[in-house]
């Protein structure tokens, strides 16, 4: 029984999928709501005495969003976006924390340095996942350089990055409010309805077949048997 052992087990192998719903468009309306906030006090909309209401949002409607979006982006077995939705969390969730304990107004030179690291590391991402969804690369993209020039401002403290900051800021806000709901609407129609920008691996991701969603599974993470 010993030398055919193996081969009778790994042909009873069963490798089980559950369908969930795509967790981008609550991560992107999660970052747009960030983002829009913080640069309405960058370019005084509101003033730096609502530093701490600012931090708030972050906290509780941010971070749970794009926390929440990054779990279900590893269960969907999409690494890319699982680990741009983690490092987006993990900076808003500090940046609300340094915030809300700071005096209002006020400058940190250690969120300054985290925002350029999270600024770099959503290169990872962004790259990782290809040119086959455009559409989720630039959102990523542009939270990036959002996050580099707050972070330059963070150091310095010079008002013309704090105003840059907020302009990139707003425009994150647009572009991510757009890509939610044309990923949203993708989503339930089961087909591309706005340009989300899918091409080859991407397209095929919504449009292939059963094979082709499942090539190479037993080579993915939790499947094999190390990481």
């Amino acid at each position: 029984m010993g030398a055919g052992a193996e081969p009778v087990a790994a042909s009873r192998t069963v490798v089980q999928l559950r369908p969930v719903a795509s967790a981008l468009p609550m991560g992107f309306l999660g970052l747009a709501g960030g983002t829009f906030v913080l640069a309405g006090m960058q370019v005084h909309w509101i003033s730096a005495e609502q530093s701490h209401p600012v931090a708030f949002v972050l906290l509780a409607f941010v971070f749970p969003l794009q926390s929440l979006a990054s779990v279900f982006g590893f269960l969907c077995r999409d690494v890319a976006v699982a680990t741009g939705m983690a490092v987006l969390s993990g900076t808003w969730l500090a940046l609300g924390l340094i915030t809300l304990t700071g005096p209002p107004g006020a400058t940190s030179g250690a969120a300054g340095l985290l925002l350029l690291l999270a600024a770099v590391g959503l290169w990872v991402p962004v790259t990782a996942g290809g040119s086959g969804r455009l559409l989720v690369a630039a959102v990523i993209a542009v939270a990036s350089v959002r996050f580099a020039a707050t972070g330059v401002y963070e150091l310095t403290g010079a008002e013309g990055w704090k105003h840059t900051a907020g302009v990139i800021g707003l425009v994150l806000a647009a572009v991510a409010v757009y890509a939610a709901f044309a990923l949203a609407v993708e989503d339930q129609h089961r087909r591309t309805v706005l340009p989300t920008g899918r091409r080859a691996a991407g397209a095929g991701g919504l449009d292939g077949d059963w094979g082709h969603q499942t090539d190479r599974i037993v080579r993915e993470a939790g499947v094999r048997r190390q990481l």
